[in-house]
């Protein structure tokens, strides 16, 4: 046989050999058939994107986070010279803070839904347009009305970027990372904190207060610029793990350069989901498995707003501080939120992980409510100490450096806990990741504002140290809701996940 027959025999027995002949296999010696085994197709990766594109998309996501941060913090160190010359009282401005909280609750509600629906980069585009319309409203202003409304919406459009930011991290990250990337997020909140006030102060100080709103309008509206021209759409409803080209409406002129589509891979509106169901939120937030962790969360934001409002004026009353020196006391508490946050997502993947890896029984049963909310038990007891050396220094006048100490512990631990129950119900709602996160915004900040409205007539009453006594044993009995998350909470989301899947 000439070495041409030999390979065109060894070939058609490879041909007939191999499992994606189209012919019949024979049969062997002893009368078997050979069943060619089926070969399941690669599964796609969670996300499309790569590295370097998610850490770009998530610093755009932070970035946006940062005009809720500059919008609430940068006015704390101006109170007393705007109620000086809109010529009112200290308690009349506190009330703008208040009705700020009030809209802070309510707004992601609406635009939380919306952008699970319609998408996150539309959404963010509408907030900031009204945003940037009351920023240039506010900086015009010559009447205290004028003003607590133009902060109610001033606070419509910036506070639900905590909540779309959120819901990008969630589209574009595993559970198993998201918590060191909710803590890059959440560096965009954060720093606010830190540097605004300081800018306030000076602000106030050597330009006017007015110079506070015409910043945020020109930031604004560099931002939305970009924000038009450069973001990609990340809602998975819309463009799977990033590789499906999002419907024209929500597709950017510029988005080649920060995600890499599959050009044969378009996205749509499917018809049956352009409807808005505003009360998901609402839903979210009393399901039994939500309201036990807010309750306990809730208790312990509104103390920390209230050490915030309170503490311009006890400041400027105590310590006779001018504008520039009461912003500067505030980098404490910007420091301590940020280093906050970057430690705790990074302790929190650890944990995680630890937790995780000594588990060995069904992935379904696994208890997240147990590695995600066991922290808290360190986290809480250190801030009630904060708060408790905050009020009694400043109630025995000890010296400036004390309760500026205790701001900085408590930003610390106030964002641990918040970073914590926001990672806890983005894992539990990953379809819902924005409404999760509005739900847990609107809890928080609407006992935020009834505690920043009661602080002042409670110092006037009992005094500073009691006040934040008074808080302090509040938030310890919150600690048991935390214990009857982890005993109960996960009964109660397999029986919602059940319901869940008998209603798809």
């Amino acid at each position: 046989m000439t070495d041409r027959a030999r390979s065109s025999t060894r070939d058609n027995d490879s041909h007939r050999l191999s499992p994606i002949s189209d012919r019949p296999p024979k049969p062997d010696a002893r009368g078997d058939v050979a069943v060619p085994l089926a070969v399941d197709p690669p599964s796609p990766p969670y996300t499309a994107f790569t590295s370097r594109q998610r850490i770009l998309i998530i610093a755009i996501a932070s970035l946006s986070a940062t005009f809720s941060g500059f919008a609430s913090n940068i006015y704390f160190p101006a109170i007393p010279t705007m109620a000086s010359a809109l010529h009112t009282s200290v308690e009349n401005i506190n009330l703008t803070v208040t009705t700020y909280m009030i809209f802070q609750a309510i707004s992601p509600t609406l635009w939380a839904v919306i952008s699970d629906t319609y998408g996150r980069r539309i959404t963010l585009m509408c907030t900031f347009v009204v945003f940037l319309s009351a920023c240039i409203g506010l900086a015009l202003t010559t009447r205290l009305y004028q003003l607590l409304i133009l902060r109610c919406l001033q606070s419509f459009g910036s506070a639900s970027t905590i909540a779309i930011g959120a819901g990008i991290v969630g589209d574009v990250t595993t559970r198993e990372e998201r918590g060191g990337f909710m803590g890059v997020f959440q560096t965009g909140l954060l720093l606010p904190l830190a540097i605004g006030p300081v800018l306030g102060g000076v602000f106030a100080e050597t330009l006017g207060w007015r110079a506070i709103f015409w910043f945020l309008a020109i930031y604004a509206g560099v931002f939305l610029a970009f924000l038009a021209l450069c973001f990609p759409e990340t809602l998975r409803s819309l463009v799977g793990n990033g590789s499906i080209n999002p419907p024209p409406p929500a597709r950017a002129p510029l988005e080649h350069l920060v995600a890499s589509r599959d050009d044969t891979k378009h996205g749509a509106f499917p018809p049956g989901r352009l409807r808005v169901d505003l009360g998901g939120t609402f839903r979210i937030l009393v399901l039994p498995e939500v309201v036990f962790v807010l309750l306990f969360l809730s208790l312990h934001y509104a103390t920390w707003q209230m050490t915030l409002t309170a503490q311009s004026s006890l400041f400027a009353s105590e310590y006779n501080l001018s504008e520039i020196a009461l912003g500067l006391t505030f980098l404490a508490n910007g420091l301590g939120c940020m280093l906050g946050s970057l430690s705790t997502g990074k302790l929190l993947d650890i944990d995680y992980r630890r937790f995780k890896g000594k588990f060995s029984g069904d992935p379904h049963d696994f208890p997240i409510e147990q590695a995600r909310l066991r922290t808290l038990w360190v986290w809480a007891p250190v801030q009630w100490g904060s708060v408790l050396l905050f009020g009694w220094t400043i109630d025995r006048h000890v010296h400036l450096a004390a309760p500026i100490i205790a701001t900085f512990g408590l930003a610390w631990t106030s964002m641990s806990t918040q970073s914590v129950i926001t990672m806890y119900l983005v894992d539990i709602f990953p379809k819902r990741s924005a409404s999760a996160t509005a739900a847990v915004n609107l809890a928080r900040c609407l006992m935020g504002a009834g505690a920043t409205a009661s602080v002042n007539p409670t110092i006037g009453a009992i005094g500073v140290g009691w006040t934040f006594t008074l808080w302090t044993g509040l938030m310890a009995l919150s600690l048991a809701f935390v214990a009857v998350e982890m005993r109960y909470g996960a009964i109660w989301r397999k029986r919602r996940e059940a319901k869940e899947a008998q209603g798809d």
